[in-house]
């Protein structure tokens, strides 16, 4: 695709997929494709990854490695559905709490079905509420997590001085994104996946692929990890890093509040 990447100067805010767009209506547009997509987000990252991002998230959580104490206050934002939440709060023998925080109301109505199912009442809880002004005092987590989330943020660089804010000092901040393919035969296989196979299976399994179109060409505008790892570091973290997994299919960040 001709499309460029957005850079560590950003820019997110004009671009609703490939399509340039006033940064007022960004938000609503992308409300929108979460409001149809809701019910079946999932069962699309297990298309758009081929199953590959469930691997990529219990990678994400083992390298948070969260203590087993009661005290351990996780904010997942942009996980309505719960599903890295529930790995976490597992993962700390459901000791740790998590704080999942989304913008779209339909997103987070999954997630709290799926946690009183699974009996996460005590260890779970759901706020709406926008990344890029938290509704949470300075130094309040330990851990900030965002799992294929930022890159539908329009002001990215607003959502990560927001993370930054509201981690504890000593804090952790990790994000899972879809990223840059940087292995030459598989970025073609990836991108014919992306722009052809998706949409179309968008289009069976959920009724339209318009919603996914914008979703992988949202995945092509998103910096690369060299640029979104700048970005991470403007925002005031340290220790910044990351990991591709895939061939860079996706890529996790790191960094910490020191």
């Amino acid at each position: 695709m001709s499309e460029k990447r957005t850079t560590a100067a950003g820019g997110m805010e004009h671009s609703f997929g490939f399509r340039a767009v006033a940064a007022a209506d960004k938000q609503p547009m992308v409300n929108e494709v979460f409001d149809k997509v809701a019910r079946r987000y999932d069962v699309m990252n297990d298309f758009m990854s081929a199953g590959l991002h469930r691997v990529w998230k219990d990678a994400m959580v083992t390298w948070l490695n969260p203590p087993k104490r009661p005290d351990y206050l996780v904010l997942d934002v942009a996980g309505g559905t719960g599903d890295i939440a529930f790995r976490i709060v597992e993962a700390s023998g459901r000791q740790a709490h998590a704080t999942v925080l989304d913008i779209n109301g339909e997103m987070l109505a999954v997630g709290t079905e799926r946690a009183a199912k699974r009996g996460y009442g005590d260890n779970v809880d759901f706020v709406e509420a926008n990344a890029q002004e938290l509704p949470f005092p300075d130094d309040s987590f330990d851990a900030y997590t965002i799992a294929f989330g930022i890159r539908n943020v329009p002001v990215i660089a607003k959502a990560l001085s927001e993370a930054f804010r509201v981690l504890k000092p000593g804090g952790r901040f990790l994000c899972l994104e879809f990223s840059d393919v940087e292995m030459p035969l598989l970025d073609r296989a990836y991108e014919f996946w992306s722009f052809e196979a998706i949409p179309r299976i968008g289009r069976a399994v959920a009724g339209e692929a318009e919603p996914y179109r914008y979703l992988v060409e949202s995945i092509r505008k998103f910096p690369n990890q060299r640029d979104f790892a700048a970005m991470i570091a403007a925002a005031g973290f340290d220790r910044v890093t990351f990991r591709n997994y895939t061939g860079g299919i996706a890529a996790l960040h790191s960094g910490w509040k020191l």
